[in-house]
């Protein structure tokens, strides 16, 4: 294929409800699209940076800058243009992983289309379905948790995720074990809330048999993590800790995690996705797939990554309906607990255009 040009979309996405972690309450999703146009059709694909630099030092600005000046130039430069390639063109430019995740998308899911294949039959999916996780923000009060969990668990989700911070942990993990027992799978996330003095509070979670802590420590701090293993009976799970298949592999052999949350955007793409799950499958390490509240064009590469075998553990891959009162794409709607993994070709979703338009802020195109 040969790249024409590259639009990049500004939307902004009003949320069901306010979503509450360590980083601050969200009413609305911001991000950006992308539209990849080569000669032979065109493809979509996501930035998840937020508009500011709280979850990583990456804001959609920033994405869209580099994008603009760097990533899209050096790409159309490099000659035929193939996803494998992606990732070594862009190399030379540091770190801004997720704005060449989004590039890298968009080439593959142009690719794909072209050649009639699925992001699952590319990726390597093994399922046809994946269970279904969702993530519950912080709430006001623990009687709101409760009802908020409750309405989770009647919509068919086969596993809770609490985010917790200091002064909001022990308390609202005791209620929802308490209230819906000890078979619910459960599992918490601190987003780089404590730090390892924080260690014997975050023990008293230990009797609640927890699926897994989620990056308690800050995301530069791999060997307090391996402090932290051996010092909770939780097992330890990394989030923004890892970006790449040589930081996973690193954190495994330091004993820092047991699990590991595979974002595809965090880490650089898709296709290094499948790498770091390759590596923790050789070791041993289960693996899920984490979100960053996507519209459908991310939830559906993300339900093609979360069926490949080492995918063992449900992910945040929740049904539109979670975030959304009106998605961009076809929905996709929860059954029996599980999301159907799209096997049309590329992503297998469109964005309906009208949606698109009413959700648009701005565009820009990056000619080549």
């Amino acid at each position: 294929m040969k790249l024409e040009g590259v639009e990049l979309r500004r939307i902004t996405m009003p949320l069901v409800s306010p979503f509450r972690t360590s980083f601050g309450t969200q009413t609305a999703r911001e991000l950006m699209l992308l539209r990849v146009v080569t000669d032979e059709g065109e493809g979509w694909g996501e930035c998840v940076a937020m508009p500011d630099p709280l979850y990583s030092s990456e804001y959609t600005e920033a994405c869209a800058d580099v994008l603009t000046r760097f990533l899209v130039p050096a790409l159309a430069a490099s000659g035929p243009l193939e996803a494998t390639a992606v990732a070594e063109v862009l190399e030379p430019f540091k770190g801004h992983r997720m704005a060449k995740a989004a590039l890298e998308m968009g080439v593959l899911d142009a690719e794909l289309r072209a050649a009639g294949r699925s992001f699952g039959s590319q990726l390597g999916a093994t399922r046809e379905r994946v269970p279904c996780g969702v993530s519950v923000g912080i709430m006001d009060s623990v009687p709101a948790l409760l009802d908020a969990v409750g309405g989770y668990l009647d919509e068919g989700y086969v596993r809770i995720k609490l985010k917790i911070e200091p002064g909001w942990d022990v308390e609202p993990v005791r209620a929802v074990r308490e209230r819906f027992g000890d078979d619910l799978l459960l599992q918490v996330d601190a987003n780089t809330a404590y730090t390892l003095g924080d260690a014997p509070q975050l023990a008293l979670l230990d009797p609640f048999d927890l699926l897994l802590i989620e990056q308690p420590l800050e995301e530069e701090d791999v060997l307090g993590h391996a402090d932290l293993a051996k010092l909770i009976a939780t097992p330890v799970c990394l989030d923004e800790s890892i970006v790449s298949a040589q930081s996973a592999a690193a954190a495994i052999r330091l004993g820092a995690c047991a699990i590991v949350n595979i974002k595809p955007g965090r880490v650089g793409g898709y296709l290094e996705a499948v790498r770091i799950h390759d590596v923790c499958v050789e070791a041993g390490v289960p693996v899920w797939c984490g979100g960053m509240l996507e519209t459908g064009l991310g939830r559906a590469a993300n339900v093609a990554l979360a069926a490949l075998p080492g995918f063992t553990l449900p992910g945040d891959t929740s049904a539109s309906g979670r975030y959304y009162r009106s998605d961009i794409t076809e929905p996709f709607v929860l059954n029996d607990g599980h999301l159907p993994v799209p096997t049309g070709p590329g992503l297998g979703v469109l964005p309906d255009l009208d949606a698109l338009a009413e959700v648009t802020t701005a565009t820009t195109w990056v000619p080549v």
